[in-house]
C-alpha cells in the first residue's frame, strides 16, 4: 500500500506500486507508473507518460516527464522510462522524448543524478552512471554505462559519452567522449585513460596494458584513424574492451575527443 501525504496530488489513472511514498505537495500525473518502493520527495512533479522503476528515490522539486524543450513538439504522447534503484536529487529535470527522436527518453538502473542537472529529450542514459551537479545533457545525447560526468559539464546534442568515460568538471563536450577515456576542457580534449575507473571495475592488468597501447596508437601516434585501427587489429589477441572502443569510434558521426 502506498503512503501518500494528504497534501500530495495523485491524478486519477496514476499507478502506484507497493511501498511507494509520496511526500508533501508532490504531484503525480494520470499517466505515471511508479514501481514498488519508489520515494517521491516534497514538491516533486512527475507528469507525462512516465514510468519509474522499483526503489528509485526522487528528491524534492524534481520535474520528471516535463515537455521537451523542442519547438517542434506538439503534445504527442511520448515517454520517459526510468529504471530501478536510481537516485535523482533536488531540482533535476528530465524531459519526455519526441517523435523525431524515437519517442522515448530513457534512464537505466543504479544511476546517481545530482542536484540541478538536466536530461534533455530523447537522451539515453544507461546504468551505473554518475552525473554530477548542474550538468546539462542536450537532446539526443547518449551516455553509456559507468560513465562519470563532473559538475557543470555541458554535452552538445547528439553527442555520445562512452562506457566508463570520465568527463572533468566544467567540460564542454561537442564531440564524442571515447569509452574508458579521461576528457577535460572547453572544448573537451582527451587527457588519457580512466585507469582508476577500470580498476574499480576489476579490469585486469593485461587488458589495461593493451588499452594503454591502443590509446597511444589511436590518439598519440599521429597516424590517420583508419591506419591506427588497422595496426591495432593486427594484434594477435585483442581484449573485448579494445573491440568495444574501436566499434564506438568507428560509429562516431560527430567525431571524437583527441
Amino acid at each position: 500500500m502506498a503512503d501518500v501525504h494528504p497534501s500530495a496530488i495523485i491524478e486519477t489513472g496514476a499507478s502506484l506500486g507497493a511501498g511507494v511514498v509520496v511526500e508533501a505537495f508532490a504531484v503525480v500525473g494520470q499517466h505515471v507508473e511508479l514501481g514498488d518502493d519508489v520515494v517521491v520527495g516534497p514538491h516533486a512533479v512527475i507528469s507525462g507518460h512516465t514510468r519509474v522503476g522499483r526503489g528509485t528515490r526522487i528528491s524534492s522539486h524534481v520535474c520528471l516527464g516535463c515537455r521537451p524543450q523542442d519547438r517542434d513538439y506538439a503534445g504527442e504522447p511520448t515517454r520517459l522510462e526510468i529504471g530501478q534503484l536510481n537516485e535523482i536529487r533536488e531540482h533535476v529535470t528530465v524531459s519526455l522524448g519526441t517523435e523525431r527522436g524515437g519517442g522515448c527518453t530513457s534512464i537505466g538502473d543504479g544511476n546517481l543524478i545530482m542536484n540541478g542537472s538536466h536530461v534533455g529529450h530523447d537522451c539515453r542514459v544507461e546504468s551505473h552512471c554518475e552525473i554530477a551537479s548542474f550538468t546539462g545533457l542536450a537532446g539526443h545525447v547518449m551516455v553509456e554505462s559507468y560513465a562519470v560526468l563532473g559538475a557543470y559539464t555541458g554535452v552538445h546534442q547528439f553527442c555520445r559519452v562512452g562506457e566508463g568515460a570520465m568527463v572533468a568538471s566544467g567540460a564542454k563536450l561537442s564531440l564524442d567522449a571515447p569509452p574508458f577515456a579521461l576528457v577535460a576542457g572547453d572544448r573537451a580534449r582527451l587527457v588519457g585513460l580512466n585507469e582508476i575507473g577500470l580498476r574499480r571495475r576489476n579490469v585486469g592488468d593485461e587488458a589495461l596494458v593493451a588499452l594503454k597501447a591502443a590509446f597511444r596508437v589511436l590518439f598519440r601516434s599521429g597516424l590517420r584513424f583508419e591506419k591506427a585501427v588497422e595496426q591495432i587489429r593486427l594484434g594477435a589477441s585483442i581484449p573485448p574492451q579494445i573491440l568495444q572502443l574501436l566499434h564506438f569510434l568507428e560509429k562516431s558521426e560527430r567525431g571524437f575527443c583527441r
